[in-house]
């Protein structure tokens, strides 16, 4: 009698135990309690090494920095253009410790894939900066100009393969929208998508495609230890530190900025929304966030609440139109 009592006093401890330990699992996994300034997750809804992924850790470094939040995390969603990573991150709640790295890349994927939610399901927080595309060739090809390329596209388009990020993106949308202006059916192009710069650098050196098109910090390095030449930058005019000229200086009336911000989850307060700008506004205004501005040749385009909102919508609506008008 004595030995069954001593079992029964040792199982029912050990469920205790085990009570208790699925509790502090539960209670370490829950944002109960949790704010901001104390714990902060970003998601960058693409594959380490993009864009995305980038100016997510280069933010979260910027908040580390000045101890704006004490415990910042990066994770990475990858997935169709950044739709997946959104999907996931609109089921969050309204959790104000949550944050996602977007842009322009995944208003086209939105579009293109025809995502259940867009960016509408979001709280837009602030947009940080733009950055710009670039037409890409290897260093020893026959293009040593844009219109040297435009000159031999034209004749033949589906003859010459153009290598870029996911279909709808950004790189997608400067194909069509070059080919348009240079006089080329925007159907025809053959564009080839890739999962990143870093692919699309593999088929440039394999000669997979003849043209490349991401980010110029994607081929930066390259670029600069003359293995590749830049033939065109997708900004409005001449970017300080980099050496290319733009599509409209060459003729080509294009221009097409790749923003990057920060949106929060649906249904957070006001005062959740505002503390969230808060800690945003203070990382850009930090030296490490300048810096990173400056090495990534980023320019810098803060705008934050209903502001941004607005901006966003219209955004969307602006690469809606050319990519119907595309026909991509």
């Amino acid at each position: 009698m004595q030995r069954k009592r001593f079992l029964l006093g040792v199982v029912g401890a050990l469920g205790t135990l085990a009570l208790a330990g699925a509790a502090a699992v539960d209670a370490s996994n829950s944002t109960t309690g949790a704010t901001p300034r104390s714990k902060l997750t970003v998601t960058a809804p693409a594959a380490p090494g993009g864009g995305w992924d980038l100016a997510s850790r280069e933010f979260q470094q910027s908040l580390r920095a000045d101890s704006i939040v004490n415990n910042v995390q990066v994770v990475n969603v990858p997935g169709a253009g950044g739709t997946i990573g959104l999907g996931q991150f609109v089921e969050l709640g309204a959790d104000p410790t949550r944050l996602m790295m977007t842009g322009t890349v995944m208003e086209g994927a939105i579009t293109v894939n025809k995502s259940p939610v867009d960016l509408e399901n979001t709280t837009p927080i602030a947009r940080l900066a733009e950055d710009y595309q670039v037409f890409i060739v290897p260093s020893d090809s026959p293009y040593k100009t844009l219109q040297d390329f435009v000159k031999a596209w034209k004749k033949n388009p589906h003859s010459h393969a153009v290598g870029g990020g996911g279909l709808g993106g950004t790189d997608h949308l400067l194909a069509g929208l070059t080919a348009r202006e240079a006089g080329v059916d925007p159907r025809e192009v053959n564009y080839i998508s890739f999962a990143g710069g870093g692919e699309v650098l593999t088929a440039l050196l394999s000669d997979t495609v003849e043209i490349g098109v991401s980010s110029y910090n994607d081929f930066r390095d390259q670029i600069e230890a003359g293995n590749l030449r830049a033939l065109a930058v997708s900004a409005d005019e001449p970017v300080p530190g980099i050496d290319t000229p733009t599509f409209i200086e060459q003729g080509i009336d294009v221009s097409l900025p790749n923003w990057r911000g920060l949106v929060a989850p649906p249904g957070i307060s006001d005062e959740e929304r505002e503390e969230l700008t808060g800690i945003v506004t203070e990382a850009t205004k930090t030296a490490a966030w300048k810096d990173a501005l400056d090495r990534n040749r980023w320019v810098d385009s803060v705008l934050t609440g209903e502001e941004f909102a607005e901006f966003i919508r219209e955004d969307q609506a602006r690469v809606n139109d050319i990519i119907e008008e595309l026909g991509l």
